[in-house]
């Protein structure tokens, strides 16, 4: 790593509070239906707020983050790796959604973390959300512990790896087990990472690799 663990933190928290690049690095990562059959979504109630996790730890001179993977259920979402995150109760900012959030799904502490900025707003059209990643980290490794009902395991990705040039792949995948989409994604401890995670992913990967 060419960084160490604090003056990257320091870098990236300067660097949250200027223009995001926002679509700019969503949509090179979005993913294309091919062929006649494409699913479609109706939303008649605005999106529902929602927050994903951002956490970055080191591990032996290594940066890393969580990324959770989801059960595999017959629906849109099953299956796929995401952040660690969900929807905003009453009352509650995107802060405090995704670090609730951490702590349910794979048992992070809150007292442990600081929140160090945020990412670009990302409507997630199948499930409604307008999600918020917060960016935050830790200075220690954690044992996670995930929540068995959510999470069937936890991924940890680099940080050395998500900026390489060629982080980025593409190959075809068939989702909720009848759409087939091309999809560009990373590969992340042997899981592809797709997707509304992986639009967002960009923009954390675009903004590293202008500090690093």
């Amino acid at each position: 790593m060419s960084l160490e663990f604090n003056e990257l933190i320091e870098r990236l928290r300067e660097r949250l509070q200027e223009p995001l690049p926002g679509a700019i690095a969503h949509e090179p990562l979005r993913a294309e239906p091919l062929g006649d059959i494409r699913p479609k979504f109706e939303h008649k109630a605005p999106p529902k707020p929602g927050a994903v996790l951002i956490l970055l730890y080191p591990d032996e001179g290594i940066v890393k983050f969580p990324l959770t993977k989801r059960p595999d259920y017959v629906g849109t979402h099953g299956g796929q790796i995401s952040f660690p995150g969900g929807k905003g109760e009453e009352n509650e900012t995107n802060e405090q959604t995704a670090i609730r959030e951490g702590e349910e799904e794979i048992g992070i502490r809150s007292a442990n973390l600081k929140v160090i900025g945020k990412l670009t707003q990302f409507f997630v059209i199948p499930s409604n959300f307008m999600v918020t990643p917060i960016v935050a980290y830790q200075k220690l490794k954690t044992t996670f512990t995930p929540d068995p009902v959510e999470v069937v395991r936890v991924l940890e990705g680099s940080l050395d790896e998500l900026i390489k040039d060629d982080a980025v792949r593409t190959k075809e995948i068939l989702v909720a087990r009848m759409y087939p989409m091309r999809a560009p994604h990373f590969l992340i401890d042997n899981e592809i990472v797709w997707g509304a995670t992986a639009m967002m992913l960009n923009e954390f990967r675009m903004i590293l690799r202008e500090i690093y």
